[in-house]
């Protein structure tokens, strides 16, 4: 009897002195394998990457993943440098004003920094769920998540399997959330301002789910940035207002005419993602390309009381060399609630959203 006590206490005391990893950049990273056979030994992982002390980033680097990850990857980011390069019109063929372009393709609809934003194209659908199953009046409330799927036509030259792709990837970043919610809950429940609440369970049941597929356009005429580019200068500092968002490493092409866009670096040793930390500093953070980041959204924010805070975040694109004409992909993954879910006793998540919208969509109301 004593020894089976003393192997448990000791099974118990390894789990909860499972080591935390970083990137070299200072993010934490964790394994997949251990993430799916043993979430709770990632506890003090979890708490030093979204916790509130001031060296926190927010953001998670989930590594080891399956092999046919990369697959997905590449496979859709190489279809969203193609799908940006089709004429405006047959683009045009795939928007949906009335969900504020929240559905299909939207460019220079957004609001940032207090102008429309031209610098990125982006394609949204929700990867789950096609055709949401809730109540007319949701769907009149919020077609921003309630709308249907917009889907490329399935012949439509160049971007054949765009649909299949998109799926793909999203479905297997949606599962890797669900396990990493797993992880963050017995961390998020103390702060959760509804005991009741489940990350695992307000994400995996959620018809909101949202990708957005991100189409980053070169400089113009490839012209280098001048030195004193801001750091925001390919997408403004933002806060995500889900719960959870996955995002995929970021792919470089370079286009040339008649033939497959090619793999290259990044513009500069400069370009890439940045994020505040908790404490007010600027660092920039790499994702491997053969891994998955998860960072935190202004909904968990809400949850929690602000024990758990998104950091604010953008993306440079960096000085380099004029000749290169290098575009940016990549690929988010928000999950987040159903809109009746209260984040807090007077607000749901669609009442947050429809702020949210109001502030970046400006002039583009239904």
């Amino acid at each position: 009897m004593f020894r089976t006590i003393l192997s448990r206490t000791m099974a118990t005391l390894t789990r909860r002195m499972q080591p935390i990893e970083y990137t070299p950049e200072g993010a934490v990273s964790v394994s997949y394998p251990t993430l799916v056979s043993s979430p709770l030994t990632l506890g003090d992982s979890i708490e030093q990457a979204f916790g509130s002390h001031p060296q926190s980033l927010g953001i998670v680097i989930v590594r080891d993943l399956p092999p046919v990850y990369a697959t997905h990857r590449e496979r859709l980011l190489k279809l969203a440098y193609k799908f940006a390069q089709l004429s405006p019109d047959v683009r045009e063929k795939y928007t949906d004003p009335y969900s504020r372009y929240s559905f299909g393709w939207s460019h220079g609809k957004e609001i940032m920094n207090g102008k429309p934003d031209t610098l990125k194209g982006s394609y949204y659908a929700n990867p789950v769920v096609d055709n949401p199953t809730v109540t007319a009046e949701e769907i009149r409330s919020y077609p921003e998540y309630y709308g249907n799927n917009i889907w490329p036509a399935k012949d439509e030259k160049g971007i054949e399997g765009f649909e299949e792709a998109f799926k793909n990837l999203g479905r297997f970043i949606f599962n890797v959330g669900c396990q990493l919610a797993q992880a963050c809950q017995p961390f998020a429940l103390p702060h959760l301002s509804d005991a009741t609440l489940s990350l695992p369970q307000l994400i995996s049941t959620s018809q909101t789910t949202k990708a957005r597929l991100l189409h980053y356009f070169p400089s113009p005429s490839g012209v280098a940035p001048l030195k004193d580019e801001p750091i925001d200068s390919w997408c403004g500092f933002h806060l995500d207002h889900s719960l959870l968002t996955g995002l995929c490493s970021a792919m470089y092409l370079q286009g040339y005419p008649g033939s497959e866009p090619v793999v290259v670096p990044p513009p500069s040793v400069s370009s890439g993602l940045y994020i505040q930390t908790r404490g007010g500093e600027l660092k920039k953070v790499s994702i491997p390309q053969d891994c998955l980041a998860f960072q935190t959204g202004e909904a968990l924010a809400l949850a929690t009381g602000g024990r758990l805070q998104a950091t604010p975040h953008c993306v440079r694109v960096g000085s380099g060399d004029p000749k290169r004409i290098v575009s940016r992909e990549t690929f988010a993954l928000f999950m987040q609630p159903d809109t009746q879910q209260l984040l807090t006793p007077s607000q749901s998540f669609g009442q947050f959203s429809k702020r949210v919208f109001d502030e970046h969509y400006k002039g583009n109301s239904r």
